[in-house]
């Protein structure tokens, strides 16, 4: 592996197996439960930047999960632990995990006690109307940019449309109490884990990144669910939850909105 090139972003393919691992959610890795070393212990030539951490191969986990799960690129959890091509993993091995730490909340660089959830918006928090910018956009610009990026990112226009709409009206304005940002309703540790699918950092109160955070997070759980409802359900209620307890009764009433806006739009009728 060439240290100096940065690696490529994995690709969100679906994996061989469910992975229950990701019980409490996309951001379960950063309650590292497993110990961890200096960023550059054992890093070899892995670039700088990473934090190894000690993780125990467990039924059902996969390469791309564990990637997911600790902030990780792929290509360089398989190259650091010499899985080869295949990327075959067993229950029981030792793995250390090159997970990037400019990638997690808040860039912490120790354990914290509890990770936040993934998901835009908490299920009990309402966004809130913040001040506009003088340079906010308008809705029908937030309409077609998100529209667009989604098309771009093979995701469904109409139901990011209709995700952006249920969340905040097609306005860039929104900010919610628990800090989720913008016409995607995108909290920031969201955001900087999405930033390693872009290949860039996504600044979430500029309107097209905050879409491409948004589609990019309503493409991976896409590829992680079985269902169009267990989808919407996820970005609201986070994928470890619906995968655990399933569809809260606040969510089935969020999925039923949604999808209810996106028949509108596919009709051509205005969301509300």
């Amino acid at each position: 592996m060439t240290p100096n090139p940065r690696p490529r972003p994995p690709r969100l393919a679906r994996p061989r197996s469910r992975l229950p691992v990701l019980a409490t959610g996309l951001l379960a890795g950063l309650a590292l439960l497993l110990s961890t070393a200096p960023a550059d212990a054992a890093a070899g030539d892995l670039p700088a930047g990473r934090r190894i951490v000690d993780h125990r191969v467990r039924a059902g986990e996969t390469v791309t999960g564990l990637a997911v799960h600790y902030h990780a690129w792929t290509a360089e959890l398989i190259s650091h632990n010499h899985l080869g091509p295949s990327a075959t993993i067993h229950v029981g091995q030792r793995l250390e995990i090159p997970v990037v730490v400019s990638a997690l909340p808040h860039h912490h660089t120790r354990t914290p006690h509890r990770p936040a959830p993934h998901h835009a918006t908490p299920h009990h928090t309402a966004p809130h109307h913040a001040p506009a910018p003088a340079t906010s956009p308008g809705s029908a610009t937030v309409r077609r940019t998100v529209a667009a990026t989604a098309a771009r990112h093979g995701v469904d226009p109409q139901l990011a449309l209709a995700v952006s709409w249920q969340e905040s009206g097609w306005q860039m304005d929104r900010r919610s109490d628990a800090g989720a940002i913008g016409a995607m309703q995108v909290l920031p540790s969201t955001g900087a884990w999405m930033s390693l699918y872009a290949g860039h950092r996504l600044h979430l109160h500029r309107l097209a990144d905050n879409a491409v955070a948004g589609v990019q997070l309503l493409r991976f759980l896409g590829e992680e669910t079985a269902s169009r409802r267990h989808l919407v359900g996820a970005y609201y209620q986070g994928l470890g939850a619906v995968r655990s307890d399933g569809l809260y009764g606040d969510t089935k009433d969020y999925v039923a909105n949604v999808l209810a806006i996106k028949s509108r739009l596919e009709a051509g009728r205005p969301p509300a």
